[in-house]
Formats: C-alpha cells, structure tokens, sequence
C-alpha cells in the first residue's frame, strides 16, 4: 500500500495485523488490505466497498475471536454494545480468495478516523460510546462504566464508554480536530464532556463544577468539565457529534428543519419553485 501520513505494514500480534492507508481529509475513510483468511470487523453500515472476494458476515456482538460462550456468550457481546447505544450486530469482512483484497469503510461526521494499535496503549482503550468504527479481527468491544456517582449524574456522554481490549488495530471516529495530550502523572487537563474522544486506560475520569454559579448559568460551557488526571495518553475532538447535531437543530428553528431562504433572493418563491 502507498505510503500516507497513516498507512501500516504487518507485524506480528495474536488479532489479525492488517495493512490499511487512512485517505480523504475531513470526510475520511480507511482502506484495509486483507491477505486470505484474515478477517476486519466493522460497524454496520459503514462500509464503502469492498473486493469481490471478500465475504461479508453479520454477527452478534463484537465478532471477536474470545467471544465465546455459544449463543448466550454471543448475546452478552450484543448487550454490551446495546448498552452503549450501538446496533445488536456487528459486520465481518473475510478474505476468501486468493492474493491481496481490500475493504474500505467512511466515518459517519466529518472529522477524523485515528489508527491505534491496543498493545501500543496498553491492551485497553477507553472511547466515547460511539467512537468504534473498525478494528482487526480479535479486538474485543466492551462498555466502560464510571465508577464515581457525581460522574454518572453528571459526566453526560463521559459516563458510559466503549472499552477496546486486545493487541490489534482500531480505528475510531472523532469529530472535527482531534489533538493527542500526553499527561503526566498527577497532571489535570478540564475539557468539556462531550469532546473527549478516547483515553488510555490509567487515565482518572471525573467532572468538577465549571467555575461560580454565575458562570455555570451564564458561561454557555455547561455546568460541569470533565477533569482528567494522568498518567496516560487522552484524545480531545473539537466536534463532538451531540454538539453538531445540536447547532442543526438549532437552526433548523420551530419550522422543524425546513429551508428558511437564507442568502436567497428568491425567498419563499424560491421555495414554491422547489415544491416546498
């Protein structure tokens, strides 16, 4: 594969160690070279397309290679990610042919998809609810609870998160800009709750007051931050996709998402024109 700013050649690990080049600016998507047998699990729906010699399977769960238990071990991997808001199924992309195939998948938002190998962080990855877009075969999709009260009543979507263990590749999806900080120990960073994206598993998580009563009522940055203490490694989008589902709806005002003429000279009879 061509050498990108994010593209990989194997190496040896128990998951399924794929190739894959990461293309596109802020709509990306990654492409995953499989040779035969090897096998990448997704989303579904997030594929783009894909060889003809790759078979698609819809599983249960996570699909990954220690999901066992038969079906009960299969319907507590599916539970997991119900938890988190995910669909009960995942989809897997098998290589059965011969030679070299490709699959590619899209992020849903505009932002980044950000490539991280788990034995390079630990073994253990902890993201927002609905950062998982692909993974290697064998990497395993759990649910991350906090574990303080003020965090769960108030962390918003900080208090329930995937957790991604195994020693393959991930590729999660975060909105807009994403910045990497490297924390040492003891050291505290404030980010509002829905921008953060994804942090090492020695990351403390917890929400303190955002500043005087006057500033939580007026400051327009939420009551509380989400405080994060190192050591360890956290990811920070600028895009949440709750804040950008909110500026849509926003604007789409009280006429429930319909066009409003903005930067029209025609207005409303633009509008009659168009059949609205």
């Amino acid at each position: 594969m061509s050498n990108s700013p994010w593209s990989h050649s194997r190496s040896s690990s128990i998951a399924d160690d794929v190739d894959f080049e990461i293309k596109g600016q802020e709509l990306q998507f990654v492409e995953i070279e499989l040779d035969p047998g090897e096998s990448a699990v997704a989303e579904a729906g997030a594929m783009v397309w894909k060889d003809a010699a790759i078979e698609m399977t819809t599983v249960f769960g996570d699909g990954s290679a220690e999901q066992g238990g038969g079906f009960m071990g299969k319907l507590l991997g599916a539970g997991k990610r119900l938890v988190t808001g995910e669909s009960l199924f995942t989809t897997v992309f098998t290589h059965r042919g011969s030679g070299k195939a490709r699959v590619s998948f899209a992020a849903p938002v505009p932002g980044a998809i950000l490539p991280i190998k788990l034995d390079d962080v630990g073994g253990r990855l902890i993201c927002q609810k609905d950062a998982f877009l692909a993974a290697a075969r064998g990497v395993s999709i759990g649910v991350h609870f906090q574990q303080r009260i003020m965090t769960g009543m108030f962390g918003g979507e900080g208090f329930i998160m995937q957790k991604l263990e195994g020693d393959g590749w991930v590729f999660v999806q975060m909105g807009g800009t994403v910045i990497e900080r490297e924390l040492r120990p003891g050291e505290e960073l404030h980010v509002d709750t829905g921008c953060v994206a994804a942090m090492t598993a020695g990351v403390e998580f917890d929400v303190i007051r955002a500043g005087s009563v006057k500033s939580m009522i007026f400051g327009g940055e939420g009551v509380f931050f989400a405080r994060l203490r190192g050591p360890g490694r956290v990811w920070i989008q600028s895009l949440p996709f709750s804040r950008l589902a909110g500026r849509m709806l926003a604007a789409a005002g009280s006429r429930g998402g319909q066009s409003r003429g903005e930067g029209s000279v025609l207005g409303a009879f633009g509008d009659f024109i168009d059949g609205d």
